[in-house]
């Protein structure tokens, strides 16, 4: 059975993923760098940011077109092993 199957998203399709984390100088780039490793065509607009309220933490969402649920999968199991992202939805 191709993984495709296994999920409920009809691809391609705009898929939006969000990394948290410490806010530094950085963490930005590094978000952006580590998806773009599985999505280099990332369209203009793909990123918005969002500061924590007392600006300690960081969110990134980067909407990309997501074209296999292996490459979703791929892009999560990148995220979630860098040390500086805290968490991924």
């Amino acid at each position: 059975m191709d993984s495709d199957d296994e999920t409920l998203l009809e691809f391609p399709c705009d898929f939006p993923i969000k990394a948290m984390g410490a806010w530094t100088e950085e963490f930005e780039g590094l978000v952006v760098s580590l998806v773009r490793r599985h999505v280099p065509d990332l369209g203009e607009g793909a990123v918005r940011t969002q500061a924590s309220a007392k600006g300690n933490y960081l969110s990134v969402t980067v909407t990309v077109r997501a074209t296999s649920k292996d490459q979703l999968d791929a892009i999560y199991r990148e995220l979630t092993a860098a040390d500086e992202i805290v968490m991924v939805l």
